[in-house]
């Protein structure tokens, strides 16, 4: 979602650059202030990629908290299963070896679960993280160039605004030259 709120703000200054208020064929008036508005909005939203990085961490820690919850049920309901079987005769005997082998086998798997549930969220935490610091350094490296651009622009509107000046400039010259002639005849 942020990415369509950036994209927006960024389509909005494009938009205004694009319907520029011309003079002439040189000059060409921008409103920074809407400029600098839209790129303050855009500083503004990219905290909210660290907090959706965040969020895929918080999940990370919930299902690893799941998976470990799954495990202690699976192994209370199995210690629960085996304390039931428990007898005196040769046929609970062998139940309980079962039962322990049993135990043993979904401790060993729980176990299993418990890394594999840890690598994948350390994975996707990665993986998040780095996706999130990849969107951050497009969004600045992409302010920066808008940056760029809009004081490459300003500059050439300086420039245009000068020569103007000094277009005006020798005219009044040109005038009071005309009119002190006019003025000898």
């Amino acid at each position: 979602m942020t990415e369509l709120r950036v994209s927006h703000l960024i389509e909005e200054a494009q938009e205004m650059l694009d319907n520029k208020f011309h003079v002439g064929n040189y000059c060409l008036f921008v409103n920074t202030d809407d400029i600098q508005d839209i790129l303050g909005k855009i500083n503004a939203i990219l905290p909210d990629e660290i907090k959706a990085a965040e969020t895929i961490i918080k999940r990370r820690d919930d299902i690893y908290m799941e998976a470990q919850s799954r495990a202690d049920r699976i192994i209370s309901e199995a210690q629960n299963t085996a304390a039931k079987i428990l007898s005196e005769s040769e046929v609970i005997r062998l139940a309980r070896e079962q039962a322990a082998q049993i135990h043993e086998k979904l401790r060993v798997h729980c176990e299993e679960m418990k890394n594999n549930a840890i690598a994948e969220v350390e994975e996707l935490r990665k993986t998040a993280y780095k996706e999130a610091m990849q969107t951050r350094e497009g969004a600045q490296a992409y302010a920066e160039k808008v940056l760029n651009d809009l004081e490459r622009d300003i500059e050439q509107i300086h420039r245009i605004v000068r020569n103007g000046q000094d277009y005006l400039t020798q005219q009044k010259e040109k005038s009071k030259n005309v009119q002190a002639q006019v003025e000898q005849q």
